[in-house]
């Protein structure tokens, strides 16, 4: 039996994973029913799979961050107490990472693997070009968007299908959070 992997991302309505400008976390537009909803996702038992420069930017902001901000929701937090495969031929370990092993190679041949191996579901937040590169060849399951309610054409940063293969989308689940957020769950398949 092979492991479900799920591609999880945050995205405004015009796609973007993040933007510049004023904008805070979550566009601003964030509130409980998100975050609890973001907290029983990550309470299960799961892997986490990070390419290099997500982890390097996780790892970055939530050492500079404090209690107080929103880099250390619970649901962080709780993401970051899972295990955790980092897909790099660039880092080395140890990483500042609890239960989390650096695995070196080209990132389709290390999912696949994993997706034999792990008894747990695979999971990654952003991996922006990893998980475009899993998505071609037919790696993930599901693609969870969670489409915050803005458009951010000229602060948009990290575009996140730029360049993918293009993909038939079966709708799986959908939820509204907040009155405002959508939560959509896809299965991705290449459309040939």
């Amino acid at each position: 039996m092979t492991a479900t992997y799920t591609f999880d991302v945050f995205s405004s309505l015009d796609g973007f994973g993040a933007a510049g400008g004023d904008w805070t976390g979550y566009w601003g537009k964030q509130g409980p029913e998100l975050l609890e909803h973001r907290l029983a996702l990550y309470g299960g038992e799961q892997r986490m799979v990070f390419g290099a420069t997500t982890y390097r930017a996780f790892a970055q902001m939530l050492a500079s961050s404090t209690v107080e901000s929103e880099v250390r929701d619970p649901w962080v937090t709780q993401m970051r107490s899972l295990p955790a495969t980092v897909v790099s031929t660039t880092l080395q370990g140890p990483l500042d990472w609890p239960d989390a092993t650096v695995v070196s190679g080209d990132a389709v041949d290390v999912v696949a693997r994993l997706k034999e191996e792990s008894e747990a579901p695979l999971r990654s937040h952003g991996s922006l070009a990893m998980n475009r590169a899993l998505m071609a060849a037919g790696l993930v399951d599901r693609v969870q968007v969670t489409v915050f309610p803005v458009i951010t054409g000229k602060t948009g940063l990290g575009p996140i299908f730029e360049g993918a293969a293009d993909f038939d989308l079966e709708l799986l689940e959908s939820l509204t959070l907040d009155g405002h957020i959508q939560e959509l769950i896809y299965r991705p398949t290449l459309h040939v």
